[in-house]
């Protein structure tokens, strides 16, 4: 029997991405989509690649209509969701795709986004390693009803560095990475330098010097990961492609260790994962193998004259960043299989 879905936000670009894929989710119905601006119209007046879903019309974002869902999925600018939420049903499975529950710090809510803080949730993030036994992240989302899903650029760094740090053969305390990055990332409003001219044959570093909202939740995930002292210096670019990240990051080759360690480390992280591909030697992702996949792809190199070990990782931010996560973690909360109704293709070309 099919479990009733709502959908807050479902005319942005995320919401969007989430219907989508649960569109093909086979124990998932939407049943509701709501909107703030667009209430009143039908889905696929924002959204028309969704023929499948032209019966639904959006309703006004409330908790009063939200809460008669089995599950509901949030997809709001950051600071719009907590104090929805907050009014939901305990039993009701909620899954925010925004910032508001993801920070275990108040402090650092307050310093990279302020307003009120609402409180951290369990992670949405089932592959990062938690323990020095190779606890996941996974085993605190099962039954959950409250799960806050990552930020789509500290995905790409978190899966990327976090089985190093979690083996010892890299160093937490300079860790560099610089991301290439797709303009859905910056949301579906309307932005003078997100029009198509500003974008075309242009790209643009922003959110420089360690002001990005994303940095303490990358520090949070990689210290969860056994990291001591963790420093990053994270740089997002962005690119003239509609979705995706392609995250360069490099870490301190730890004394001793060698490249086979340093492979080692990776591969027996992820060999179980069904949606974490180590790439063999001398292969790097490029962030169109990812595609409309739920899939992060990872390439390995050690810089010997640097002394630094090179990570690339490849997502699709509205997929494995976004929307991909939320369904993933949804699964794992309700006892379906994780894979369900999420995709290891890509398109290409």
């Amino acid at each position: 029997m099919s479990l009733s879905v709502a959908v807050a936000g479902a005319s942005g670009y995320a919401g969007g991405e989430l219907l989508r894929l649960l569109a093909q989710h086979p124990d998932l119905e939407v049943t509701t989509v709501t909107a703030f601006q667009s209430a009143g119209q039908p889905l696929v007046a924002v959204q028309p690649h969704l023929r499948s879903l032209a019966h639904l019309s959006l309703q006004e974002t409330t908790a009063e209509v939200l809460s008669g869902a089995d599950v509901v999925f949030f997809a709001l600018p950051h600071g719009a969701s907590g104090a929805i939420t907050a009014q939901l049903p305990d039993d009701v499975l909620v899954i925010d795709c925004g910032a508001d529950h993801r920070l275990t710090d108040p402090a650092a809510w307050t310093e990279f986004y302020g307003g009120e803080y609402f409180g951290a949730w369990a992670y949405g993030l089932p592959e990062l390693i938690t323990g020095s036994n190779g606890e996941r992240q996974r085993e605190q989302l099962a039954g959950a009803t409250r799960i806050a899903v990552p930020g789509c650029n500290v995905t790409a760094i978190t899966l990327g560095l976090a089985p190093g740090i979690a083996a010892g053969v890299i160093a937490a305390d300079d860790l560099v990475s610089v991301l290439a990055v797709g303009t859905s990332g910056a949301g579906k409003s309307a932005k003078t330098e997100l029009l198509a001219s500003e974008v075309a044959g242009s790209a643009s570093a922003y959110q420089v010097g360690g002001i990005h909202r994303h940095n303490p939740e990358i520090v949070q995930n990689l210290s969860a990961a056994g990291g001591v002292g963790v420093s990053i210096s994270f740089t997002p670019v962005l690119v003239p492609m509609s979705r995706g990240i392609l995250a360069t990051s490099t870490a301190k080759l730890a004394p001793g260790a060698t490249e086979a360690e340093v492979r080692e480390a990776w591969e027996s992280a992820y060999a179980d994962e069904p949606f974490v591909h180590v790439l063999p030697a001398g292969r790097f992702p490029r962030s169109g193998d990812t595609t409309g996949a739920n899939t992060a792809l990872i390439g390995l190199a050690v810089d010997e004259r640097a002394g630094r070990v090179v990570v690339v990782s490849a997502i699709d931010n509205l997929v494995k960043g976004t929307a991909g996560a939320a369904i993933q973690s949804a699964n794992i909360a309700l006892g379906l299989p994780e894979a369900t109704g999420l995709p290891v293709n890509g398109v290409a070309p």
